[in-house]
């Protein structure tokens, strides 16, 4: 048996040799990519590719499954050679390249879900001290505002640190393909209240909206209470006010029931303490600040095995993070899906912005949503 030291020394010399072919095998793919310029033609060539990972696997004998994959990440990094070549993606090139750097921040209106009080009414107000926060009964409803003028920013929820993403939010999203221009991070902290008459003894119900129930899931089974779905925290809120019922309280921020002159029966309910909801800032004007570091976009994929292990792999590459992805069924197509995805980085940065371009040429439904900031 050979030392482990020598067989070491012997892989050294191999890869020694196989970073010289390949760095040939990327000559020839630049001299291809070159070619498919000067005589306009696509840089994806499926029929070529499945004959040679066919061919691979072959001759990968007992390895052939892994020769299949390391040839499948070659072929993908030899097109994103040939997609910078070619100069791909130039109508998204010059829609990132022409984006203002700076967003309009007062005297606007920006739309929000829900009534004075609710968490997303405290985001608006940290994203936007000096703008007018306007409420509107429907996440729909937000986008539509957006859409139709009525203000110029909308803010949304989408992921709790407790409760998972927002679907209803991430359909809306993928259905009208907005611009991402900011996301913040808040703390999310409830309290229970209820009337001024009301004890914590008296609470048999509790009225909030579902991801606020989710995340106080703990706390509502230990005092055995009825869960009510709402609207909204703070319409809760404002309906426990209202109602004048002295067993139910609402899970709420603790501003909303200071708006709606609650009693506060217990605090920090929550069962993660770390609790945690992510907003973001929808507009139809593209925004793209000087130290942007996240950016969102979503996009279908061919219908090609391993064809996501595929694209993420030029992720990979390049070093970059993904921090989220998320799948949502295209409505009529079957079991057909759109992805979202975020992940770090800058599209000033020229290898970023190559990778959009590639993909955005090799999709069959891409879309740009945007390069932003996070606080």
């Amino acid at each position: 048996m050979k030392d482990l030291s020598q067989i070491r020394k012997e892989i050294d010399t191999i890869d020694k040799e196989m970073i010289e072919l390949f760095k040939q095998r990327m000559d020839c793919a630049k001299s291809v990519g070159e070619y498919k310029k000067a005589n306009n033609i696509p840089v994806l060539n499926e029929n070529r590719e499945n004959e040679v990972l066919d061919k691979v696997q072959e001759m990968g004998e007992e390895y052939g499954t892994f020769a299949r994959l390391l040839y499948s990440n070659i072929m993908e990094l030899s097109r994103a050679l040939q997609h910078t070549i070619l100069g791909s993606g130039k109508t998204l090139r010059n829609e990132i390249l022409n984006a203002s750097s700076e967003m309009e921040t007062k005297d606007i209106k920006v739309a929000y879900q829900g009534i004075k009080g609710a968490n997303t009414h405290e985001a608006v107000l940290k994203l936007f001290p000096e703008s007018d926060p306007t409420c509107y009964k429907t996440w729909e409803d937000v986008f539509e505002a957006v859409d139709n003028g009525e203000v110029t920013y909308g803010v949304l929820p989408v992921e709790n640190s407790s409760a998972g993403s927002v679907s209803g939010v991430y359909d809306l999203i993928l259905k009208h393909r907005f611009y991402i221009v900011g996301a913040l991070d808040l703390p999310i902290d409830y309290c229970l209240g209820a009337l001024k008459q009301s004890e914590l003894s008296d609470i048999e119900e509790v009225w909030s909206h579902p991801q606020a129930i989710s995340q106080c899931a703990d706390y509502i089974a230990e005092h055995n209470f009825n869960a009510i779905p709402s609207a909204n925290t703070a319409v809760a809120a404002r309906d426990v006010k209202n109602e004048k019922r002295l067993n139910v309280a609402a899970i709420c921020p603790y501003k909303a029931a200071e708006e709606y002159g609650l009693k506060i029966l217990d605090n920090h309910l929550q069962d993660n303490k770390n609790n945690t909801t992510r907003f973001v800032v929808i507009s139809k004007k593209l925004y793209i600040p000087k130290n942007a570091d996240r950016i969102s976009l979503c996009f279908s994929l061919p219908h090609v095995t391993g064809s996501l292990y595929s694209m993420l792999c030029r992720f990979n590459s390049l070093g970059l993070n993904l921090t989220k992805i998320e799948s949502r069924p295209i409505i009529g197509e079957g079991f057909e899906y759109l992805f979202y995805l975020d992940f770090t980085g800058n599209v000033r940065s020229e290898n970023v912005l190559n990778l959009l371009c590639a993909l955005s040429e090799e999709l069959p439904d891409f879309s740009f949503f945007g390069n932003y900031t996070e606080i």
